[in-house]
């Protein structure tokens, strides 16, 4: 398929037309715009315009889905017709936020945090599974593991679990350099103030349960405990926006002469004591009782738990608000060595996947561009990555969204029900099982079963009785 200048004006036709466009530019495979109105949008026709595979609002962008190969030659068409001036994605991220309320600010917060610290998360978790898959007695030999059988592995093994490993060990710093390019300050200070909460002088945090003693500094009369935050958000977090906030302040009003003696020297000290002081044990206080809270929740009422973040899930991907429990995840993680939220999450991307698939079957007599769409939507999604299906198909027609979410929730209540745990967070969907703890491939398997029937069986079923009809 090629990109026409015919089809590009449709597209903009389609947006409300160029008077509407505030600002524009394009990732990978999507056009991303800032529209003055997004009610002015005709979605359908959009979705009809052959170079279009989906369309979608997120976070006060409206995207439109080409594909890899085609969007630039769309976009610099787009600039021609419109006279628009191509920016940076940074720049449409600051126009879009003018529309978000408080909390819509507060989730895209998060979310431009830990998305680019995703590649190293999903490497560790990906890496911890072969180091269990080769360490876990019993999974390929009777009650031995792989190097028990094999112990010219064992050193291999261990090379694969410290490269897994430092992602966590260091998950401060990784948080703290994006964090603070959020917040407007130095990166490499996030990096230092991440490395100042896990340093090998202070009580490991993993240690702190069966210390029999905590060790202090006591400055002036004051005890401070000398405990790490190995694994642990909130801190960095809290505390790389303090610190983002005070080199700012200081780099305004210091004299150029002596600012590399003073800013990052005195933003960095005044910071580390205000963490180890005020804003480590608030924080490490309300992270542990978050997680003590969901662990609660998913302890003595794992179906109604499993079943609401099965079924909800993908419409919280819709939202935007799915990027709050990657902070959620990655304390269960340092917790308790395990989450138990991010197995349902892949079932999520497998259900979406097989809706997607009944509808390549579906169309295929009446649509050949929606069968080809959905078919490759499925494979994406079956290895990861919905937004394809969920935003080019499945809510497009909305009854395959909802089989999709009907079979998420019933693999969610197997999960939860069952403990299914993973190491930490990986890649989605069917690849996701190199994560789990080797226990629970079972039941990972069986629910990846029931969320690749059930949603297409019931996207059969309901396109049978749906008003909106394919074509």
């Amino acid at each position: 398929m090629s990109v026409d200048r015919q089809s590009v004006k449709q597209i903009i036709e389609a947006i409300g037309g160029a008077d509407n466009i505030s600002t524009a530019t394009h990732c990978v495979t999507r056009l991303r715009l800032i529209l003055k109105d997004e009610g002015k949008v005709d979605k359908e026709k959009l979705d009809d315009i052959d170079i279009v595979k989906g369309s979608f609002s997120s976070n006060g962008q409206f995207q439109v889905v080409i594909g890899q190969g085609l969007v630039d030659k769309a976009y610099k068409i787009l600039a021609e017709e419109t006279g628009i001036q191509e920016v940076s994605k940074e720049d449409v991220k600051n126009e879009a936020s003018k529309n978000l309320n408080p909390l819509q600010r507060a989730i895209k917060t998060l979310a431009d945090i830990f998305i680019p610290i995703l590649p190293a998360i999903v490497m560790a978790g990906l890496l911890m599974g072969l180091n269990n898959i080769l360490t876990g007695p019993g999974i390929f030999f009777d009650d031995k593991s792989v190097i028990d059988v094999y112990p010219q592995w064992a050193d291999l093994t261990n090379i694969i679990n410290l490269i897994a490993n430092t992602a966590f060990t260091f998950l401060p710093a990784l948080i703290g350099w994006s964090a603070m390019k959020r917040f407007g300050g130095n990166p490499l200070l996030g990096i230092v103030l991440g490395l100042i909460l896990v340093h090998p002088d202070l009580l490991n945090a993993w240690a702190y349960g069966s210390a029999e003693k905590i060790p202090t500094w006591n400055i002036f009369g004051l005890e401070i405990d000398k405990i790490g935050y190995q694994g642990q958000v909130l801190p960095i977090l809290v505390a790389s926006y303090v610190l983002a906030k005070i080199e700012r302040f200081l780099d305004k009003h210091v004299h150029d002469s002596i600012k590399l003696l003073v800013v990052a020297p005195v933003a960095l000290l005044v910071t580390g004591l205000l963490s180890f002081i005020v804003i480590g044990p608030i924080t490490f206080f309300i992270g542990n009782q978050l997680t003590d809270g969901v662990i609660w929740i998913f302890s003595h009422f794992g179906w109604l738990g499993g079943l609401l973040y099965g079924g909800l899930y993908a419409v919280m991907v819709i939202t935007g608000m799915h990027h709050t429990f990657l902070a959620v995840d990655l304390q269960l993680v340092s917790n308790t060595g395990g989450t138990f939220l991010w197995p349902i999450l892949a079932l999520s991307n497998i259900a979406q996947g097989s809706a997607a698939l009944a509808m390549m079957f579906l169309a295929k007599k009446h649509n050949q561009k929606l069968s080809g769409l959905a078919g490759t939507s499925a494979l994406s999604a079956y290895l990861g990555v919905t937004e394809p299906a969920m935003f080019g198909v499945n809510l497009r027609y909305k009854f395959p969204f909802i089989a999709a979410i009907i079979g998420s929730a019933i693999g969610g209540v197997l999960l939860a029900t069952t403990g299914t745990e993973a190491f930490s967070i990986g890649v989605g969907g069917i690849p996701g099982i190199f994560s789990f703890k080797p226990q629970y491939y079972l039941t990972f398997a069986i629910g990846m079963v029931i969320c690749i029937i059930i949603p297409f069986l019931l996207t059969m079923l309901f396109a049978k009785f749906s008003k909106n009809k394919i074509s």
